[in-house]
């Protein structure tokens, strides 16, 4: 069900991380914005966070995603869902940054050594006597922009920004009568019989009048109109066109290679198999205790017969993701796994069994199995590797000189890309059938909302005037202008007669649906032996048996201190639905380690709510605020507009 030890795969911890975890990994973090032009977005303790602001920190949010998940399709992080989600994040980021410096929260400089140490990036630059590589650390960082002093004061603010919310996070206590009785009524099942008022089945029976659908027509206009569509032509400023024009010398590959040889070569990773005991932090401490002494038992099991590690784990481990092949967890690095089992896995020889190892999922008894050292490769090998790299680093620092050139140029000559075009040696790219909106299988600035909109504006589509530049990515700027504009009109009937019949049958098979359907249920309410339903069927969270969330939700919602009842369901688009709940079933009494689990998730769920009231309260101590609306959440049931 769960691997209790890979970070982040908890569904429960999902909140709680985005309220804990800081939003930087070696990357400059701005305490103290300073204000900038554009409409203010949302305040915090008086400070405002600007448009821009908000622009560029998701555009780091989408490069963060992009880069861990590459498939990740990148439409879904343009969304105004997304965009707000950023913001949300931001304001949070300022909460939490006040909170700590009204509460004078501090971090020793033993913290900060520990969590400086406890980095995998600082790590890797480690000589082979454990010193630290201080001119590899300066590159590192010099590369984001940041100097040592910088950076360790960064972390020393983020450090103490933790402390704000970890004191509830870390002090949840939930009972496990409570959490028994919230699982059972989650996890119940009711008996239930449905009769169906399908859309489709009353569209089918209507036959519309010319007149019907020319009415339909005239009062939905919107509904079908070709939308507005530009040629374009546009430039683009980016890492990859900057790296074409660079060379570099053998002379330098060779000094990088023999700063980085090791590095570059790959990292470390163990071996390990694991038996834990669970007991998450916001348990008992009876409860953890115990858990404690049997980890210790089972210790001093293994320590006698090493070799009966695996089988001691089948039959005893309560990671159900790794108990089956005797607690192995494979190969991995530093970062993968929680500090606490990190640190005792690297400190390991192959073959040592590890005292009990304490973590936030409970207790573990580790056996390191094996070590993979990678191999250091020759000049030669990485020599292409090496000299992507070092063009890589030349790029970007000709595109931090280059970019303000760029953007300099698109607005002094505003009729025109070719100037700046041929200044910086950039090629004028054209496009036809462009839409405000990102078609589909549309990539790089055509995929762009906010290069779309700086497009359509007023000044572009009016004027044919060079657009701003716009940052459409880590290192990418572009600039378009529109050649030719047609704008939105809407279609002659005669091309859409068709589609405009079938929205006037979805209209109208719904509504006879739903009046058909609101009938049955108060004529069976009346007279509740005449009601025409299906056979019996269970339902519950876990097994929705294929139904429509809405038909599921009432189902589990319904009142059952009166059985059986009746309720009705609309189904939007789809139709009508009646329900008769007849009985409410027990769900099945899980395994002991299954409710074990079930109880540990609870308790994480309570603190999580904990800790999010807690945030409120701060929001509303320093008078947080957004102010730009939320992005309307489009209902499952709602009918969906077709456009041509």
């Amino acid at each position: 069900m769960f691997d209790f030890i890979r970070k982040h795969t908890k569904w429960t911890m999902a909140l709680l991380f985005l309220l804990i975890v800081p939003s930087f990994i070696l990357v400059g973090m701005n305490s103290n914005p300073s204000a900038e032009k554009g409409r203010v977005v949302a305040k915090v303790d008086g400070t405002e966070i600007s448009q821009p602001e908000w622009d560029r920190e998701h555009l780091k949010e989408v490069d963060r995603l992009r880069a861990s998940m590459p498939t990740l399709d990148a439409k879904l992080l343009d969304t105004p869902e997304a965009r707000y989600a950023t913001l949300e994040r931001m304001v949070r980021d300022r909460v939490v940054a006040v909170a700590a410096e009204k509460l004078k929260l501090s971090t020793s400089d033993q913290h900060l050594a520990r969590e400086l140490q406890s980095s995998p990036e600082i790590a890797a630059l480690r000589r082979a006597d454990g010193s630290l590589d201080m001119e590899r650390y300066r590159q590192l960082l010099g590369a984001q922009g940041l100097s040592p002093e910088m950076f360790e004061a960064n972390v020393r603010s983020d450090l103490s920004r933790r402390q704000v919310l970890a004191g509830v996070a870390n002090s949840g206590l939930t009972s496990s009568v409570a959490a028994d009785l919230a699982l059972n009524a989650f996890f119940e099942k009711r008996e239930i019989q449905l009769a169906r008022f399908n859309a489709a089945d009353y569209a089918a029976k209507l036959i519309p009048s010319e007149s019907d659908i020319e009415q339909f027509y005239k009062a939905n206009e919107n509904l079908f109109q070709a939308p507005e569509q530009a040629s374009i032509e546009y430039v683009l400023l980016d890492l990859d066109t900057l790296t074409k024009g660079i060379t570099v010398n053998e002379a330098d590959l060779k000094t990088y290679y023999e700063q980085n040889a090791k590095h570059l070569s790959g990292t470390e990773e163990r071996r390990a198999s694991h038996i834990l005991i669970t007991a998450p932090v916001s348990a008992p401490a009876a409860q953890r205790e115990e858990a404690k002494a049997k980890a210790e038992a089972l210790l001093a099991s293994v320590r006698k017969a090493p070799d009966t590690f695996a089988d001691v784990a089948r039959k005893n481990s309560q990671d159900p993701g790794s108990a089956p092949s005797g607690g192995d967890l494979d190969f991995f690095g530093r970062g993968a796994m929680v500090k606490p089992f990190e640190d005792a896995v690297f400190s390991m020889q192959k073959g040592d069994i590890s005292d009990v190892v304490a973590s936030d999922f409970g207790y573990h008894i580790i056996k390191l199995t094996d070590i993979k050292v990678p191999k250091q490769r020759s000049f030669e090998e990485m020599k292409p590797t090496l000299e992507a790299d070092l063009k890589k680093q030349q790029a970007q620092k000709k595109f931090s000189e280059t970019a303000e050139a760029f953007s300099n140029g698109v607005y002094e000559q505003s009729d025109s890309l070719k100037p700046v075009a041929d200044r910086l040696k950039l090629e004028i790219k054209t496009a036809g059938n462009v839409l405000r909106q990102p078609a589909a299988g549309a990539t790089g600035p055509l995929a762009n909302t906010k290069f779309l909109n700086a497009l359509f504006s007023p000044d572009s589509t009016e004027k044919k005037r060079n657009t701003e530049a716009v940052e459409v990515g880590s290192n990418q700027l572009v600039s378009g202008r529109i050649v030719q504009y047609t704008p939105a009109q809407t279609l002659p009937l005669t091309e859409v007669r068709g589609i405009v019949r079938q929205r006037w049958l979805a209209k109208h098979g719904a509504e006879e649906a739903r009046k058909d359907g609101v009938a049955k249920l108060a004529a069976w309410k009346a007279a509740p032996a005449a009601a025409a339903l299906a056979l019996p069927i269970l339902v519950s969270r876990e097994q929705n048996q294929q139904l429509p969330a809405p038909l599921v939700d009432a189902a589990l919602r319904g009142d059952s201190n009166v059985l059986p009842f009746f309720t009705g369901v609309d189904l939007g688009s789809q139709g009508y639905a009646i329900i008769k709940v007849n009985k409410v079933v027990p769900r099945d009494q899980p395994a002991d380690a299954t409710a074990l689990q079930e109880r540990n998730q609870y308790s994480q769920q309570w603190t999580s709510a904990e800790t999010l009231a807690y945030y409120n309260g701060l929001k509303d101590r320093f008078k947080a605020e957004i102010l730009v609306a939320k992005p309307a959440v489009v209902q499952p049931n709602a009918e969906a507009v077709q456009s041509r």
